[in-house]
């Protein structure tokens, strides 16, 4: 029996060049498969442009509310009285199911910004109503929450939440 000596020496190089061959093409089609079906599966521009608002809040008289919609939810923003503020940082934690302090929930006290969907089976709350003066109101299942937005009474679980937002300038602030 005679052996082809050539033969058995090269299949020690090909094996490894064949693996590392097929190594690049499995990544190479790896990452067209990504490129092509996943990244498209991504935020459009449009939902970028949504994800964070601008909100001129100079015309919001002291007292009210302005909602605007954000990420498709509503958004309340509302300029607090000099009355409010101190009724709500008088509040002891003691007192709320969900404690929070009224500094914890707003950059400046006269303005709270908190979205406007009822942490109980998101309904929209109802501003100025309720048992809590300058506070929101859940008529679908009776929840309560103060002027800064804290649940007091009814089955919602948690406050109403805070979104991140700068203030830009005394009139600007941008949500997001």
């Amino acid at each position: 029996m005679t052996f082809n000596v050539r033969y058995i020496s090269t299949l020690g190089i090909r094996r490894p060049l064949v693996e590392l061959l097929g190594g690049v093409v499995a990544t190479t089609a790896a990452k067209y498969t990504v490129k092509t079906f996943v990244m498209p599966l991504g935020p459009t521009a449009k939902t970028l442009a949504e994800a964070s608002t601008e909100v001129n809040i100079a015309s919001i008289p002291e007292g009210k509310n302005l909602v605007v919609k954000w990420r498709n939810k509503p958004l309340f923003v509302r300029h607090r009285t000099q009355e409010e503020i101190e009724r709500e940082r008088s509040v002891p934690l003691h007192e709320l199911r969900h404690p929070q302090t009224d500094e914890s929930r707003v950059q400046r006290p006269e303005w709270l910004i908190c979205l406007g969907v009822c942490t109980h089976l998101g309904c929209v709350p109802i501003a100025h109503a309720g048992e809590y003066p300058g506070g929101y109101y859940c008529p679908c299942h009776g929840s309560h929450y103060d002027a800064s937005g804290r649940i007091r009474k009814g089955p919602a679980p948690l406050n109403l939440e805070i979104p991140e937002y700068n203030f830009v300038d005394d009139s600007t602030v941008v949500v997001g």
